[in-house]
């Protein structure tokens, strides 16, 4: 199927998605009423009295928890597809760098400590964010050698890092007064879009954007830094520069999306492989692919995750782990893809 053409499919298949993750979930609102309220929210229209509940729930929590899944799982996937080029390593992923247990550390000190009470409901973003560029910086600061970024030691030092942030975590975790405490820092730690507001989405969707744009305006640059540091320099580009650059971006968005929405993991694994079984291993064509992709897989976990349990919840990590990794596995089975190429 031609690139576009699978786009308009994928980006259709979103639309209805996120008209589905509305309509879905503990509180039974019809199809036809869901359709009504998201019209008059759009356009201005008026609603009875009697609706203003339902109109509640479907624009002020659903819609904007389904619209923010949709870009942490656009940015995820993006950023797992730089990560790849960049480390060249097909078991790489956007937490591989350790920012995401950097970013657990601050959202746990806020939820088991209170640190940042006084930002009120922005704290847990805050401090997250805060603490995954600390992270950022630290990997930076000690992978550096004189011979630049190489992808080995980036990826031991995040490797390493990520187990001593992880080991942080578990230790403010168990030291918990409150067990109600420890239980909102386990769904962080898994990945949670329970907290999801209007105020969040804009700030992770212009980062998201914003990186999506760069990565792909680099998209040549990343097919030579696949083929190794020699036949990259051969083909005019700087390896090391372009890794230094493909960290920050890398951290920025990752750093985004973790502060609004945990530690959601294997998506940005498993799309990039998907994404590339399906269109092949340029760049240009599997990040135009990857975040509707992306968006798509993590809109349905987050609706799975709301509705298994309803009306309890479960972290969308687990969703996402739980139908991804015997997905991913068949597909690599029958596919006979090997990273790089079909």
């Amino acid at each position: 199927m031609p690139v576009p053409l699978l786009v308009a499919v994928l980006a259709l298949l979103l639309l209805g998605s996120l008209v589905c993750g509305v309509a879905l979930g503990a509180a039974g609102i019809g199809w036809g009423e869901v359709l009504s309220l998201l019209r008059a929210g759009f356009t201005g229209g008026t609603i009875a009295e009697r609706d203003v509940a339902a109109y509640t729930i479907v624009w002020e929590l659903r819609l904007p928890r389904v619209v923010l899944a949709a870009v942490v799982g656009a940015g995820l996937a993006t950023v797992g597809v730089a990560v790849q080029a960049m480390v060249r390593n097909a078991l790489a992923d956007p937490f591989v760098l350790g920012i995401s247990s950097g970013a657990a550390v601050g959202a746990n000190a806020v939820i088991l400590m209170g640190l940042f009470a006084g930002l009120g409901v922005w704290a847990l973003s805050v401090s997250a964010f805060v603490s995954a560029l600390a992270s950022m910086a630290i990997v930076y600061a000690v992978a550096r050698s004189a011979h630049g970024l190489t992808p080995l030691r980036l990826i031991l030092t995040g490797t390493a890092l990520a187990y001593g942030f992880e080991a942080l975590t578990t230790v403010m975790v168990f030291s918990a007064a409150r067990g109600e405490a420890a239980r909102s820092a386990m769904m962080w730690l898994l990945g949670s879009l329970g907290g999801a507001s209007w105020s969040r989405v804009p700030i992770a969707a212009a980062t998201v954007a914003v990186g999506w744009v760069w990565l792909r305006a680099r998209a040549e640059a990343l097919n030579a830094l696949a083929m190794g540091d020699e036949t990259a320099a051969a083909l005019g580009v700087r390896p090391e520069r372009l890794r230094r650059e493909l960290f920050v971006v890398t951290a920025a968005v990752t750093g985004t999306v973790v502060a609004v929405s945990g530690a959601v993991g294997f998506v940005g694994l498993m799309v990039p492989h998907v994404v590339r079984m399906l269109v092949g291993a340029d760049h240009r064509r599997v990040l135009a692919v990857a975040p509707v992709a992306g968006a798509l897989l993590l809109v349905w976990a987050d609706v799975l995750s709301r509705l298994l349990l309803a009306p309890a919840e479960l972290p969308v990590g687990v969703i996402t782990a739980v139908v991804g990794v015997p997905a991913f596995l068949l597909l690599m089975r029958r596919g006979g893809y090997a990273f790089g190429g079909r």
